[in-house]
């Protein structure tokens, strides 16, 4: 394996903080660095959740740094290092592994986000200016796409997440505004219905969106929280690999969810 360059974990702290700004949003953890490892950083791992499986296989692919969407600490933690928390904690810190976390900020990026990756995916045309956000901090996406049924276009959603999705609504309904937010953005169905939206879609369905969306005529598509959030986090690792010079691999854990 050859020796990648280095740069200092703080250079590679502050370009991800300039590019994601954590401080416009408010959140539900710390962005930023949650676990401090060593001081220089030449092989970056990215994935979505910190999960014990991405730590070992970052350990295993001699990774200086791990950056992630779901970090591990949450507001309502009782703050106990037991369990899955203890033996994730024990890895990092026996091998020395800076862990990095941006949640909301990673979401909402216009180029490197989720909303953003997914849609450029999906080829999902998003609306300039205040009409292409929706929701509260603005998280939610609008666009357009060409003109189809619904049941076009799930199969479209099906086929780039590569997993079974979850429909509601008329297959052969026309669908052409797209309302976008990725993973579990329940809660923004019905500002997306007030926004116009054909369909919404996300990673996660609960019991009272399919009603709504039976009621008020707007599909509902749910493709998995991770599979809907994988395509940010890969995004801003190459983009901090092209600007440092440092080396980057995105490992997927696959996660049903």
């Amino acid at each position: 394996m050859s020796t990648p360059r280095l740069v200092s974990r703080t250079e590679l702290l502050n370009a991800l903080d300039g590019a994601l700004q954590p401080h416009l949003f408010k959140d539900y953890g710390p962005n930023g660095l949650q676990v401090e490892g060593r001081t220089q950083v030449g092989r970056l791992v990215t994935g979505v959740t910190a999960s014990l499986a991405l730590i070992e296989a970052a350990i295993e692919a001699q990774a200086d740094a791990v950056l992630v969407h779901h970090g591990l600490f949450w507001r309502g933690q009782d703050g106990r290092v037991t369990g899955w928390m203890k033996q994730r904690l024990q890895r990092l810190l026996a091998s020395d592994l800076n862990l990095l976390a941006y949640h909301l900020p990673l979401d909402a990026h216009a180029e490197w986000g989720n909303n953003a990756q997914l849609a450029q995916r999906l080829g999902v045309a998003v609306l300039p200016g205040p009409a292409g956000r929706f929701g509260e901090q603005s998280l939610g996406w609008m666009g357009e796409v060409a003109p189809m049924s619904l049941h076009a276009w799930a199969q479209r959603v099906q086929d780039l997440v590569q997993r079974p999705i979850t429909s509601v609504g008329d297959a052969q309904r026309p669908i052409q505004r797209v309302a976008l937010c990725t993973g579990g953005a329940q809660s923004y169905f019905e500002a997306a219905i007030h926004a116009g939206a054909d369909v919404f879609v996300t990673g996660e369905i609960s019991e009272p969106q399919a009603h709504y969306a039976r009621e008020m005529g707007v599909a509902y598509l749910a493709c998995g929280h991770h599979a809907s959030e994988r395509y940010g986090v890969q995004a801003v690792g190459e983009a901090m690999a092209q600007r440092l010079g440092i080396e980057h691999r995105f490992i997927d854990i696959d996660n049903p969810a």
